[in-house]
């Protein structure tokens, strides 16, 4: 059987290429198709696949400006002849990956991180924060991007979704149905710590500084209580978040892996204030048999259990996030049920549900022909 894998962009590392690369350690020998690739922005372990672009990676500024390029995304991913692939795997979160041509024999299983969020969820909001021309550009691209995310949804055979959330949304954008298979975590590398088990007296948030991952909520709350927390992570709003922190908040910016899982270790819990559609970090805290006290929307309502492995909250207010953190200060969780919560996760459960399900859509094709 000979496999392709088809990713949107290949730009910088996140839970969607983390899936790529599980998904190659499943098939090795399967050459990676994607729009463009910057090397010097995700995991060294790429160098050594095999990976074809599109046309765009020969256009100026691609590699950083990708998205300007996205008008141009379906007839890039259409030009890539995929015709000698018996199964094509998408892994998406864009409009590109999904829409690729392929012949009528082979199978297509797209791995649905979320359908674009900039084409249905947040369209009035960019189009609120616009400036003038771009208020007049915008429809039009967003209308056609839309009109072809639609389209492209018909190529796929077989939906797999990252979470029940994501599940709801392919229901309901594209009216397909699809099956839940968490992403991977590596379970393995995050660990409790195991030479003193020492709590330090903090919280901890590891994420992108952009506005959606409300990491705002998060330095407000523990300003408020005058709680030590530790924020990991760099992006736009590093300085306005800077700004706001008051003396028991330390803003770190990036951090190697390995700092990650040390600070995860000693932290009193991981907080998760955003709306996300899985969230890899907070499993990696549980794995580390931390509890999360997390947004109750989303990816949280799949890997958070309330009052076993964390807590939840209801509204996505300052006091709301108060009130759970002031909850989860009179509440006792054992490190060793977070833990095997979070073996749930793992790397070895991913691949064997990936390939049971490539093995049942084939048999399910078989059966139609």
């Amino acid at each position: 059987m000979k496999v392709a894998i088809v990713h949107d962009w290949l730009t910088g590392m996140g839970g969607a290429e983390k899936v790529v690369i599980d998904l190659h350690k499943i098939f090795p020998n399967a050459p990676i198709y994607t729009s463009v690739v910057n090397y010097e922005k995700i995991d060294p372990i790429f160098k050594e696949m095999d990976i074809r672009t599109t046309f765009i990676q020969k256009l100026p500024f691609s590699k950083k400006k990708y998205n300007r390029y996205l008008p141009l995304f379906p007839i890039a991913f259409e030009s890539l002849d995929l015709s000698e692939y018996d199964l094509i795997l998408s892994s998406t979160t864009s409009i590109g990956a999904k829409g690729v041509l392929r012949n009528s024999s082979s199978i297509h299983i797209c791995y649905c991180n979320t359908p674009p969020r900039y084409t249905w969820d947040f369209y009035h909001e960019y189009l609120a924060s616009a400036g003038r021309m771009q208020r007049i550009a915008i429809p039009i691209l967003m209308h056609y991007l839309r009109t072809y995310d639609q389209l492209s949804s018909n190529r796929v055979d077989y939906y797999i979704a990252n979470s029940t959330n994501v599940k709801e949304r392919i229901s309901k954008i594209y009216n397909k149905s699809s099956t839940v298979i968490h992403p991977p975590v590596d379970v393995e590398y995050y660990q409790p710590e195991t030479v003193t088990d020492d709590t330090d007296d903090y919280y901890i948030i590891v994420s992108r500084l952009v506005s959606y991952k409300r990491v705002d909520l998060a330095i407000e709350a523990c300003n408020k209580l005058n709680k030590n927390l530790i924020v990991i992570g760099h992006g736009e709003e590093f300085e306005k978040l800077k700004q706001l922190s008051g003396p028991t908040i330390t803003l770190l910016g990036y951090q190697t892996d390995e700092q990650i899982k040390v600070y995860m270790q000693k932290s009193k819990a991981f907080l998760f204030p955003g709306f996300e559609d899985f969230g890899i970090a907070p499993v990696e805290a549980q794995a580390c048999g931390k509890p999360v006290i997390a947004y109750g929307k989303g990816g949280a309502l799949d890997t958070v259990l309330p009052e076993k492995t964390g807590v939840l909250f209801n509204e996505q207010t300052v006091d709301a996030l108060c009130e759970a953190i002031q909850k989860f200060e009179t509440m006792k969780f054992s490190s060793q049920e977070i833990r095997q919560h979070a073996e749930n996760f793992s790397q070895k459960n991913f691949s064997q549900k990936i390939l049971e399900f490539i093995e049942s859509s084939m048999e399910i094709n078989r059966t139609m022909l």
